[in-house]
Order: C-alpha cells, then sequence, then structure tokens
C-alpha cells in the first residue's frame, strides 16, 4: 500500500528535482542552483531523499503551532479585555491601551487579527 502525503509546491520542484539527480540528468550543484538553495543545503536534502525517498523533503513542522506565537493565556487575557473595555476600538489603540493600562505587549497586527477573529472589528 502507498502513503499518501501533501507536498507544497516548493516540495514538489525538489522532488521532481531529485530525480532528475537521481537519473543522472542533472548536477548535484546544477539542481541546488536551479531550486534557488545552497550547495550544501542540497546535499543535506538529496542524503535525506536518498535514505526515506520523497516523504523526506515534506516539512516536519507541518499542522504544528508556530513557536513564534503568543501564550493562549495572555490571549485569552486581552480578547477579554478589549471585550469588556475597548468594544470598538480599533487595533492600533486596543494595543496602546492595553500596553499603558495592563502591561500587555503585542504588535498592532497581532491585535488585529485576534478582534478580527473575534468579530470584535471589521477592517
Amino acid at each position: 500500500m502507498k502513503a499518501i502525503f501533501k507536498m507544497s509546491d516548493i516540495e514538489l520542484s525538489r522532488s521532481t528535482m531529485m530525480d532528475k539527480v537521481k537519473n543522472k540528468f542533472v548536477k548535484q550543484i546544477d539542481a541546488a542552483e536551479l531550486l534557488g538553495i545552497s550547495d550544501r543545503h542540497f546535499r543535506k536534502l538529496w542524503k535525506a531523499y536518498k535514505k526515506d525517498g520523497p516523504k523526506s523533503l515534506v516539512s516536519k513542522r507541518r499542522g504544528r503551532p508556530s513557536n513564534n506565537r503568543y501564550p493562549e493565556k495572555t490571549k485569552k487575557k486581552a480578547i477579554s479585555l478589549i471585550r469588556k473595555l475597548y468594544q470598538g476600538f480599533g487595533p492600533t489603540l486596543c494595543t496602546e491601551k492595553l500596553f499603558e493600562e495592563h502591561g500587555i505587549t503585542v504588535s498592532r497586527e497581532t491585535v488585529r487579527g485576534w478582534i478580527l477573529e473575534e468579530g470584535l472589528w471589521k477592517s
């Protein structure tokens, strides 16, 4: 039984290029240049590809949350404060008030995303 997995366009183009290298249509250094990556990065991908095939080119982080996101506790606190005290404020003013009054430091774009997600503001 064959495994089915999704690949992004970049991963798919890398897989195609790996096949060309495997069949000796393209040299590794030329393949790296065509893919826009360094020779060293290509060799790392090539080693993984030879070991595990195309599935090795799929990102291991897919479907997992970002390491750089704000803690859920901070998000919930900010949203509840915006709901109670700053309903109808825009993202810039909400960000300023959260920092000045409550010591919560988040970017304007983050607040914008949160209040749009919660339906508290329309752009």
